[in-house]
């Protein structure tokens, strides 16, 4: 005689569907605008911005206490906040509406005025890439918003990146591009002339979506 094996469902029966509709929900939330990798940007990965820099050379190893002595500019922006490094990508601010002078005070201009980030701003030995009168500038954007334009400056002849605090003041402006569609990786070419030695290269992005603005320093040394 056969028993009878048809009993309720199992509890693992009714949680098997559920979670995957709690799956599918999470894949259709992270693909909605403002969301999940919407929310990640970009920043200039050459010459490297100076949270990407720091990112890449310590983000595996942040906890080395040889980073006090190799990189101590990375080492008191790790101490200050760890999550600038993390977020390279993300340090943005919305509504500017192109008035990033009047929006961003003297000394705040390597965090895009971000008080979260304001390691960024001091100034010291920070690691430099070494690049020539002509160099390319690359910005890596994980959204793909594509740009209104970029512009360049470069900091003055006679202004110390070791002892001072960068201001409107400090720059030259060198160029600014056109529009670029949608892409992830963007790259122009930049000319310059007679700069020298440690100078920093500052950017200004004016995101394509919204009206979304990015400054971020990088620190080269001219050869």
């Amino acid at each position: 005689m056969r028993s009878d094996q048809s009993g309720p469902p199992s509890r693992s029966a009714f949680h098997r569907p559920l979670r995957a509709l709690v799956l599918v929900l999470a894949l259709v939330i992270g693909l909605l605008p403002g969301a999940g990798a919407a929310q990640a940007h970009g920043t200039i990965v050459g010459p490297a911005s100076r949270a990407y820099h720091c990112w890449q050379a310590w983000g595996n190893n942040h906890t080395n206490p040889a980073m006090q002595q190799q990189d101590p500019m990375c080492w008191q922006a790790f101490q200050a906040n760890a999550d600038t490094m993390w977020n390279w990508m993300s340090a943005l601010r919305d509504g500017l509406g192109g008035n990033y002078q009047a929006a961003t005070p003297d000394g705040q201009l390597c965090s895009n005025g971000l008080a979260r980030n304001n390691s960024l701003n001091q100034p010291g030995a920070w690691k430099t890439t070494t690049v020539g009168n002509n160099f390319s500038v690359h910005l890596y954007d994980q959204a793909s918003h594509g740009a209104d334009f970029l512009r360049v400056y470069v900091s003055k002849n006679g202004y110390n990146p070791a002892t001072q605090r960068l201001g409107w003041g400090n720059l030259d402006f060198i160029t600014q591009t056109g529009r670029y569609a949608p892409a992830q990786n963007i790259t122009f070419n930049v000319s310059t002339s007679g700069y020298t030695g440690h100078h920093i290269v500052f950017v200004i992005w004016q995101a394509s979506h919204l009206d979304q603005a990015y400054m971020w320093c990088s620190d080269v040394t001219f050869a």
